[in-house]
C-alpha cells in the first residue's frame, strides 16, 4: 500500500508539473532610473529611484503622470551626484522618503503634494534603511544596525528607539493595518514586534542558516528569502523551507496569504507556489536583471522590478488563486 501512494503523489507531482506555465508580463514601463523601492496608493504607483526622482504612475493608463524631483548632491570636489532614494512610503496623501546624503547618515523627507520638506536631518547620524508610516500618521524607522525608531514628526523627537537585535537588519516589512513589523537579520531569525510598544511577540528561526534578504507578511502567514537559498514559510501550525538554485532577493505573498512568490535562478525569474505545502506552480519569465521588489496589487495582479530601470506588470492565471477567495 505505501508503495501504491509514493506512486501516485509521484504521478501527481508530475502532472501538477507539467500543468506550470510561464507568465509574461501584460506590460512593462521605464522608470526615471533604477527602481530602488515602490508602493501603490489609490489606483497610482510611487517608483523611488537612483537618479533622484519619484515617477508617480497611473496604473490605469500605466503611465508617468507626476514626479517628485530632489536637488542633485554637491560632493567636496565640486561635483554633482544624483540623490538616491532607498525607501518609499503612503499615508493620507503623504509620500515619505529615505534618500542618501553626502555623508554616510541618511536623510527623510514627506511630500504633502504641495511641498517637500526635510523631516530628519542626516546630522541627527540615523541610518535608517527603510522608513514607514504608521497607522496613526508617525514615522517607523529600520536601521542597518537592527535598530527600530518610532518618530514623531509633530513634535520633532523619538518616542522610542529600541535595539532589536546584534545582527544587521535584513528584510522589513509592515503588516497591512501598520500594526505590525517583521524585520529579518542576517543571523537568519525573523522577528514579529508590536509598532506601539516595539515589543518582540514572535520569534522564527528554524529554517534559516544565514542572511534574510527579504521578508513577506499577509494572513498570519510569513515568507522569507535569503542568501542561504532557502524560501522560508512560517504558517499559524506549520514551519518548513524550500530550497531555491539562486540566492532568493524578494519575496511577496497575496493579500490573502495563500499565493507566495519568490526570485529564483540565473534567469531572474519569479516562482510561484502554495505557502500551504510548498507546491511550486507557475514562473514569471521577462526580467532581464535580478528581481529585488514584489507587490501584490490585488490577488491576481502584481508588479514588480530589479536591478534596472523597468516596471513589471503582471497578471496570474485562475488556477493559482484559491477557490475560497476567487
Amino acid at each position: 500500500m505505501h508503495i501504491i501512494y509514493k506512486i501516485l503523489f509521484t504521478y501527481l507531482l508530475i502532472a501538477l508539473f507539467l500543468e506550470a506555465k510561464d507568465i509574461k508580463p501584460i506590460a512593462t514601463l521605464q522608470a526615471s532610473g533604477l527602481v530602488s523601492d515602490f508602493i501603490e496608493d489609490s489606483g497610482y504607483l510611487y517608483v523611488a529611484t537612483d537618479e533622484g526622482v519619484v515617477d508617480i504612475i497611473d496604473l490605469v493608463s500605466r503611465q508617468i503622470v507626476k514626479q517628485i524631483k530632489f536637488e542633485p548632491l554637491q560632493t567636496a570636489m565640486g561635483d554633482t551626484v544624483p540623490v538616491r532614494i532607498h525607501s518609499i512610503d503612503r499615508y493620507k496623501g503623504k509620500t515619505l522618503m529615505v534618500t542618501s546624503s553626502i555623508s554616510a547618515y541618511r536623510n527623510v523627507w514627506i511630500d504633502d503634494g504641495k511641498k517637500l520638506t526635510k523631516v530628519i536631518d542626516e546630522r541627527k547620524h540615523l541610518m535608517p534603511k527603510r522608513a514607514y508610516f504608521t497607522n496613526d500618521g508617525k514615522i517607523l524607522l529600520g536601521t542597518f544596525g537592527s535598530d527600530i525608531v518610532l518618530y514623531d514628526t509633530n513634535e520633532g523627537f523619538k518616542l522610542y528607539e529600541s535595539h532589536i537585535s546584534e545582527s544587521t537588519m535584513g528584510g522589513m516589512v509592515l503588516s497591512a493595518d501598520k500594526k505590525k513589523m517583521l524585520i529579518a537579520d542576517e543571523s537568519g531569525t525573523a522577528r514579529l514586534i508590536d509598532i506601539n510598544t516595539s515589543k518582540v511577540e514572535q520569534t522564527f528561526s528554524s529554517e534559516h542558516v544565514d542572511n534574510i534578504y527579504s521578508v513577506a507578511y499577509a494572513n498570519n502567514t510569513i515568507i522569507t528569502g535569503g542568501q542561504d537559498k532557502r524560501v522560508g514559510i512560517y504558517s499559524k501550525d506549520d514551519a518548513f523551507h524550500l530550497k531555491s538554485d539562486f540566492l532568493v532577493y524578494c519575496v511577496g505573498l497575496s493579500p490573502s496569504g495563500s499565493i507566495g512568490i519568490y526570485s529564483s535562478g540565473l534567469e531572474h525569474n519569479l516562482q510561484l507556489f502554495t505557502p500551504d505545502n510548498g507546491q511550486k506552480t507557475d514562473r514569471l519569465i521577462g526580467h532581464q536583471a535580478t528581481p529585488t521588489k514584489i507587490m501584490f496589487v490585488s490577488e491576481n495582479t502584481l508588479i514588480s522590478a530589479g536591478d534596472e530601470y523597468i516596471i513589471y506588470f503582471w497578471v496570474l492565471e485562475q488556477k493559482n488563486i484559491s477557490p475560497s477567495i476567487k
